[in-house]
């Protein structure tokens, strides 16, 4: 059986480490690159950082955060936010990421993930899915159509008027009309080597993961899923694996402010008959 990955994840904007509440509210949590290599000595699996200022002009500050953290820490670093072009795919690759996770611009052109897979392989490309649960009422139909795919052939696939979830996009600003399990499997198809799944109800709120999205997206991909928002005790980490199926679990607030250490989390996991790398 394959370790399951505890992953902590920083928010970077401007230059320093952030934490909110579904995407508001944000609060300093301290240097990135001192966060790393806390996680680093703690054993991280693995490590995310995710540009929430995300414009071009800021796009240096991340690039100069992922130098400096790869070239003290030894775990694999993610880097999302704000990718648009196959230039900034190469340029955070040579910045020292190991992986870069996709969002908004794969919902705006899917086909850009069968690109950035088909150049830099499926093992480096993570699509990142923000979904959001949707009353018995939601109807695709019911948004304008600028907010709908081009393609006709897609648009079959993708739309649902039954659907539990949809894509959320802009940090959570905006939603979609696009299922998110037949989102992840056409990402799949397309190139996407892992799922970085985010629940956009509970990011930040602490009160543990959405287990039926997780499990959801999980049964219906072959490719490994990441599971996001919501973390706020060990018990939960271990919902993720447990119930939701996750190949690894996300978390932020939990870490930042030294609640639970990655050491005590795996711990706590292996205890309870989890398999982790420690």
């Amino acid at each position: 059986m394959l370790a399951k990955r505890i992953i902590p994840c920083l928010d970077v904007k401007d230059g320093r480490v952030v934490k909110g509440v579904n995407f508001l509210n944000l609060r300093d949590a301290g240097d990135p690159v001192e966060n790393a290599l806390y996680y680093d000595e703690e054993e991280a699996d693995e490590l995310v950082f995710l540009d929430v200022t995300a414009s071009h002009e800021k796009r240096k500050i991340i690039i100069d955060v992922v130098e400096r953290t790869a070239s003290v820490v030894f775990m694999p670093l993610t880097v999302g936010g704000g990718i648009k072009t196959l230039d900034d795919i190469r340029d955070l690759l040579n910045a020292g990421a190991d992986k870069v996770s996709i969002n908004t611009t794969a919902v705006k052109d899917p086909y850009f993930i069968q690109k950035a897979s088909t150049r830099f392989g499926s093992q480096c490309i993570v699509i990142a899915i923000d979904a959001k649960r949707v009353d018995k009422a939601f109807n695709p139909k019911a948004y304008p159509p600028e907010t709908w795919f081009g393609d006709s052939e897609l648009s079959d696939v993708l739309y649902r008027e039954n659907s539990r979830f949809v894509l959320s996009t802009h940090g959570g600003r905006l939603m979609r009309p696009i299922d998110a399990i037949a989102w992840a499997k056409k990402m799949e198809e397309f190139g996407a080597g892992e799922i970085l799944l985010t629940s956009m109800d509970r990011d930040g709120t602490k009160e543990g993961y959405d287990i039926e999205l997780t499990r959801a997206i999980s049964e219906a991909v072959s490719i490994p899923v990441i599971a996001s928002g919501g973390a706020g005790t060990l018990e939960h980490l271990y919902e993720a694996f447990a119930f939701a199926k996750a190949d690894a679990a996300l978390a932020a607030s939990i870490f930042h402010f030294r609640e639970y250490s990655v050491r005590e989390a795996k711990e706590f996991l292996r205890q309870k008959g989890i398999s982790v790398r420690l």
